[in-house]
């Protein structure tokens, strides 16, 4: 599996939860797992419970089974240019006063190429991080990345910087990031639900990753609910069954089958209900033909009833674990 895992998808679908349930699948058998941050949002923080995350890779979470073990990093772009100044520049002192002058701020917000570079080379360089005795540092690095919409500009960097640096540090350092980032090493996977937008903006995140050359992963359907009824009730849902059910409400004692009768008042609504669950597996399937015709692997998550919390993070990763060994 690619050492540098990168998660999008259209907002609201649940990219962030994916990628801290990934991170912990992955953190497995005593392996190392980085997540990382680049929106500046801190929502790995409170998924984890956490207090907000300074710029710094800091455990967050042990995975079950093996001891492995999940660190976190929330990448500041103005701390990156800081670390970028010092080490091709050895600014040290000068590239602090730089940013009490705001030029930092200054620089990361008219340059946003710029800003990608720094943001995304700095998941680069843990991906090729080394201990002294040359094992990798991570096993792999888990990027929450912008969402769906942004993704393809935001990883190709190198042709962001073309405009800004066309050789020098900023050059290489674009040349360095996109080498990893074209490479099997990567993957990058779009998080979605079984509802028409979010499949449709996954179908068009698919096809510009793959005109830029960056390496798609799989398609993770998240939030999956459960179908409550089978294909013959399912059929019967969508017909006009109101004595059949109010008789049936009867004999399982809820009250008279007769007009006004108890079980006759359920019936309503337990036919509109049906009649909702119908329409939405009928929805469901259309998107998941969608899906099938992008001819990608996918990862299916279900959906929480009670939210997602660190309990259900741990119960996302066992169901992304299991998928994994069943490849």
């Amino acid at each position: 599996m690619s050492r540098l895992q990168v998660v999008s998808g259209k907002g609201g679908t649940g990219k962030t939860t994916v990628a801290a349930a990934l991170a912990l699948a992955l953190a497995r058998e005593g392996k190392r797992t980085l997540l990382v941050e680049v929106e500046g949002r801190q929502g790995l923080a409170q998924l984890f419970g956490a207090e907000a995350l300074p710029y710094e890779e800091r455990k967050i979470a042990v995975a079950p089974g093996g001891g492995g073990e999940v660190f976190a990093l929330a990448i500041d772009a103005e701390r990156a240019l800081l670390d970028y100044l010092q080490m091709f520049y050895k600014l040290g002192s000068a590239g602090r006063a730089l940013k009490k002058l705001g030029a930092i701020d200054f620089a990361t917000t008219i340059a946003p190429g710029l800003r990608d570079v720094l943001l995304t080379g700095k998941a680069c360089e843990a991906v090729r991080r080394k201990d002294k005795a040359g094992r990798y540092v991570y096993d792999h690095v888990i990027m929450d990345a912008p969402p769906t919409g942004r993704i393809t500009r935001f990883l190709n960097v190198n042709d962001e910087v073309a405009g800004l640096a066309r050789f020098g540090p900023i050059h290489n350092q674009a040349q360095a990031v996109m080498k990893v980032l074209k490479s099997p090493e990567t993957a990058v996977h779009l998080v979605t639900l079984l509802e028409e937008m979010p499949v449709q903006e996954t179908a068009d995140g698919i096809e510009e990753l793959r005109q830029a050359g960056l390496p798609v992963g799989r398609v993770v359907v998240n939030m999956v609910r459960p179908h409550h009824l089978d294909e013959d009730t399912l059929r019967a849902a969508a017909g006009d069954h109101r004595t059949e059910v109010a008789r049936a409400l009867s004999r399982a004692g809820l009250g008279g089958a007769r007009r006004g009768g108890l079980a006759e008042r359920l019936v309503d609504p337990l036919l509109t209900q049906a009649a909702e669950h119908a329409s939405r597996v009928e929805l469901e399937r259309a998107q998941r033909t969608v899906l099938t015709d992008l001819d990608l692997p996918t990862y299916e998550l279900p959906l929480l009833g009670a939210g997602v919390d660190l309990a259900g993070l741990y119960e996302l990763a066992k169901e992304l674990r299991k998928q994994t060994v069943a490849e």
